[in-house]
């Protein structure tokens, strides 16, 4: 294994650093600080927690991120993808919960940098990322449902079914107000960009929707419209750093959402890095990047904030402003501390609905749809992965919806490997010009009589080992020597060497002799080490057919 490496970007960036570079990085970062101040606020709240804590996360692990990460533009942050799985945690265990979860997937992440895994994330497979990605954007959609519309419930399930029940069944009392506040605020949103590619639209809703109804409230004595306000108390202190009480019972009953919290955080931020490599032309260092992730998970919830990972929107809008290293994701968060510390009372004229809007735009750009429905013209076990993904994290978790979607995706991809792998039984002569294993001043090779010959095409694991048994039943023959050739198995796995070892004491008790032909030198050490040497005899385990071949005639004539 290679050695431990610790090398953020922002070492390096600094190198060449030029006051272009800085005026070009402080520019990005004012505006992407601007732009992260409503969906940090909308992310905390609909995680279940205070609008601050949504900032004060952007704050710490936007500064971390950018300070130790492997990636030159990332901007790191809460985000919409672990609204989900925060709610749930908080609702099961409490914030102290999330805390410690957080802080155990801050250490998994390091870990996962620190020995070189970054790179294995990347072959979890797309359909997997698709389903529950989408699975994710429909979920915050649901919660927003009673904000948006204003509805009168007291108690909102956290079920997805039961929540669309208890939506149908009240929806009659939808407050007109909030929902105009709410469908204007996405319009806002959608419109903006045609004016204004800087300015974040959900930054001009919020600011045009809170006067909006403050206007309502102070002069048209509307006053149904619910705000962060009557919801939250607001605080623009600083909290104390405070560390949690570890136990172990608390650590095994969360160590399943922790690992949730790395993995899913570990796909988005090198999804996103991945996202803006395409763009800048840059390289990260995937490994670095979850060092980086970790650290900011280990501080986030010292600070009382949650968990964060990098943000494709986020980081897209840091380049298209022309930030261009590390320096760019520390002024936003420069930025986002002096909003909280002199602005934050303000937050609370901000209407629920507002914020519900924002959510809604979120998750539909979060959906994926297009993608989605690309994947459903894919190969069929594709797109059952798809779904089972996306409906076990919208009925059920995400947890359930990864493990089951990984354990899928290992069956189908070891189904199709087991089907590359051909068997086949040779009983014509051997053609010196179409074999790769025969010496060329051969001519045509004779197959003596009692001698079967038999050819492995493919890995030779435990997908393949049942296969190649029932094919010797089918042919039902009892030959003097049986020949395989496995000059194209690249490796061999325990359940196909303990498949083979059956296949060789089954022959010898039926008085047949097993030659192995054409074993390459990987396959050859492994068969060393089970023994093959003592229960074959090691002239019987040949480098080429010619040997085999030769090997099998003097067996006959024996």
């Amino acid at each position: 294994m290679k050695g431990l490496e610790f090398k953020p970007k922002l070492f390096s960036s600094l190198k060449n650093y030029s006051r272009a570079s800085f005026t070009a990085d402080v520019m990005a970062g004012i505006i992407v600080g601007i732009v992260a101040l409503p969906l940090a606020i909308a992310f905390g709240i609909a995680s279940g927690v205070s609008p601050e804590k949504g900032i004060i996360t952007a704050i710490v692990a936007g500064f971390l991120v950018s300070a130790f990460g492997g990636s030159r533009v990332q901007i790191g942050g809460p985000t919409g993808a672990f609204i989900v799985i925060v709610y749930g945690i908080i609702q099961q265990y409490g914030e102290s919960g999330l805390m410690v979860a957080t802080l155990m997937a801050g250490v998994f992440l390091i870990l996962l940098g620190l020995f070189h895994l970054g790179t294995i994330i990347k072959y979890i497979p797309y359909p997997i990322v698709v389903g529950f990605t989408s699975g994710i954007a429909l979920t915050i959609f649901t919660t927003q449902v009673k904000d948006f519309f204003g509805l009168t419930i007291d108690n909102v399930p956290g079920d997805f079914i039961e929540k669309w029940i208890v939506y149908v069944r009240h929806f009659h009392t939808i407050d007109p107000w909030s929902a105009l506040v709410g469908v204007l605020s996405v319009a806002i949103i959608a419109l903006t960009p045609r004016f204004s590619k800087k300015i974040p639209g959900s930054l001009v809703a919020i600011v045009v929707m809170t006067l909006g109804v403050w206007l309502l409230k102070t002069y048209a004595g509307v006053d149904s419209v619910a705000t962060i306000g009557d919801r939250f108390s607001i605080s623009a202190d600083l909290p104390d750093a405070s560390v949690p009480a570890l136990t172990w019972d608390t650590v095994k009953a969360l160590i399943s959402p922790a690992i949730t919290i790395a993995v899913l955080g570990a796909i988005e931020s090198l999804l996103s890095a991945t996202v803006a490599d395409g763009v800048t032309g840059d390289k990260h260092n995937s490994n670095q990047e979850l060092i980086g992730q970790g650290i900011a998970n280990l501080a986030s919830p010292i600070f009382g904030g949650i968990p964060a990972t990098g943000a494709i929107a986020r980081t897209m809008t840091n380049i298209n402003n022309g930030g261009r290293t590390p320096v760019a994701g520390i002024v936003h968060a420069v930025v986002l501390l002096l909003i909280f510390l002199f602005l934050m009372p303000l937050a609370q004229y901000i209407p629920m609905a507002c914020l519900a809007g924002v959510l809604v735009v979120v998750s539909y750009n979060m959906s994926g749809w297009r993608t989605f429905k690309e994947l459903l013209s894919n190969p069929k076990s594709d797109v059952g992965v798809l779904l089972v993904t996306f409906f076990l994290t919208v009925i059920f978790d995400l947890t359930v919806a990864i493990e089951v979607g990984l354990l899928m995706a290992c069956l189908m991809f070891m189904k199709r490997m087991a089907e590359s792998t051909q068997i086949s039984v040779i009983t014509d002569d051997l053609d010196p010009n179409k074999e790769s294993d025969i010496e060329l001043h051969e001519e045509h090779l004779v197959i003596p009589d009692r001698v079967e010959v038999y050819e492995i095409n493919g890995p030779y694991f435990f997908g393949i080992a049942n296969k190649f048994e029932e094919e010797m039943i089918r042919i039902g023959d009892r030959p003097k020597v049986r020949i395989i050739r496995m000059r194209k198995v690249p490796f061999v796995d325990s359940t196909g060497i303990h498949n083979l070892t059956n296949l060789c004491r089954m022959s010898q008790r039926e008085g047949i002799t097993i030659v192995l032909s054409g074993v390459n030198p990987r396959v050859h050490a492994t068969l060393e080490k089970a023994g093959f040497y003592e229960l074959l005899g090691k002239d019987n385990i040949c480098s080429n057919i010619n040997e085999a071949l030769a090997k099998a005639g003097e067996l006959v004539r024996e």
